[in-house]
C-alpha cells in the first residue's frame, strides 16, 4: 500500500482539468500538494481553493519541456514541503490534426510535453524517493496510448502516451528494490478545458501560445460521443485508489475493456497465429549459436 495522508505530492499540469482534480483530492486525503502549471495564475487558483478548504498547497510555475524549469520546481517543492514522495506527472497537450498536416513545432511540442515532460519530472524527483526507500510515480497517459489504433488522427499524441506506459512499466522493474511503485493513468473520457485552452499552453520555443480550439475530426468526434465523460473531481478518487494499491494502471471506464480485447486479443493474437502458421509451414528459424552477438554483421 502507498499512503497518501501526511505525504508531500507534486502535480504537474495541476492548474486545470485532471491535474486540478488530482490536486484537490490529494489535499482532501491529507497530502501537502505542490501545484505546478505553465500558467501560474491557474495553479494559484487551485492552491487557494485547497487552502480555503483547510488543506496545504503551494503554486509553482513550471514548463515541463524546460530542464531548468523542472529543476526550479524541485527546489521550490523541497523548500515548501521537504522531500516529495508522490509525483503525478500529468501535464500534457493534444492534437487531432493529421500527421502530414502538422507543423514540426507542433509535433515536437506534443511529444516533448507528453513524453519527455513525464521523463524529466520523474527523473527530477526519483533520487529523493530512492534515498527515502519508497514513493510512487503516477503518470497521466491515455486510452489513446493503451489503444493507439482506436482513436484516429491522433498519431503523435498516441505515440507519446504509449511511451508513458512503457516508461512506467519498465521503471516499476527498475525501482522495485527501492520500494517505489508506478501507475499509468489512462483516462477514457474526462471533461476538461483542453479542447478550448490547449493552444494557450504552447511554450515559446514551439511557437508560443495561441488561440482557437483543437480541431477534432468527425471520426474522432464519433468515437468520443460514444463514451460518457466524467468530471476531474469524479475520477480523482479512482486514480488515487489505484495509487494506494500500487496498481500498474488506473482506468476510469471499465466498460472500455471491450476495446482492449478487440485491439489485443483479436489483432495481436491474430498476428501471433499468423507467425505460428508460418513456422508450422516453413519451420522455426535457426537460432544464432552466439546468442545476441552477431559475429559477422556485414556478411
Amino acid at each position: 500500500m502507498t499512503d497518501i495522508s501526511g505525504k508531500a505530492a507534486v502535480v504537474t499540469g495541476g492548474g486545470s482539468g485532471i491535474g486540478m482534480g488530482l490536486a484537490k483530492e490529494l489535499a482532501r486525503q491529507g497530502a501537502s500538494v505542490v501545484i505546478a502549471d505553465i500558467i501560474l495564475t491557474n495553479a494559484e487558483t487551485v492552491a487557494e481553493a485547497i487552502k480555503a478548504a483547510g488543506g496545504k498547497a503551494v503554486a509553482i510555475e513550471c514548463d515541463v519541456t524546460d530542464r531548468d524549469s523542472i529543476r526550479r520546481l524541485k527546489d521550490q517543492a523541497n523548500a515548501a514541503f521537504g522531500p516529495i514522495q508522490l509525483v503525478f506527472a500529468n501535464a500534457g497537450a493534444t492534437s487531432f490534426d493529421p500527421l502530414v498536416e502538422m507543423s514540426e513545432d507542433d509535433i515536437e511540442w506534443i511529444v516533448d510535453v507528453n513524453l519527455m515532460g513525464v521523463m524529466r519530472t520523474t527523473r527530477a524527483f526519483l533520487p529523493d524517493m530512492i534515498a527515502a526507500g519508497g514513493g510512487h510515480v503516477c503518470a497521466t497517459a491515455s486510452m489513446a496510448g493503451l489503444l493507439p489504433g482506436w482513436i484516429p488522427t491522433h498519431a503523435p499524441y498516441s505515440a507519446a502516451k504509449a511511451g508513458i506506459i512503457g516508461l512506467m512499466m519498465n521503471l516499476s522493474l527498475e525501482l522495485k528494490e527501492h520500494g517505489i511503485h508506478t501507475t499509468s493513468y489512462c483516462p477514457g473520457g474526462v471533461a476538461t478545458g483542453m479542447k478550448v485552452n490547449n493552444a494557450k499552453y504552447r511554450p515559446a520555443k514551439f511557437g508560443g501560445p495561441g488561440e482557437g480550439e483543437v480541431h477534432v475530426s468527425q471520426e474522432s468526434t464519433d468515437v468520443a460521443a460514444s463514451q460518457p465523460f466524467y468530471t476531474p473531481e469524479a475520477v480523482a478518487p479512482i486514480v488515487l485508489d489505484a495509487v494506494k494499491h500500487n496498481r500498474a494502471f488506473a482506468f476510469d471506464h471499465p466498460e472500455q475493456r471491450v476495446h482492449f480485447r478487440s485491439t489485443y486479443s483479436d489483432v495481436v493474437e491474430a498476428c501471433y497465429d499468423a507467425t505460428q502458421a508460418w513456422e508450422d509451414e516453413h519451420g522455426m528459424p535457426e537460432a544464432n549459436p552466439h546468442g545476441a552477438m552477431l559475429l559477422n554483421p556485414t556478411g
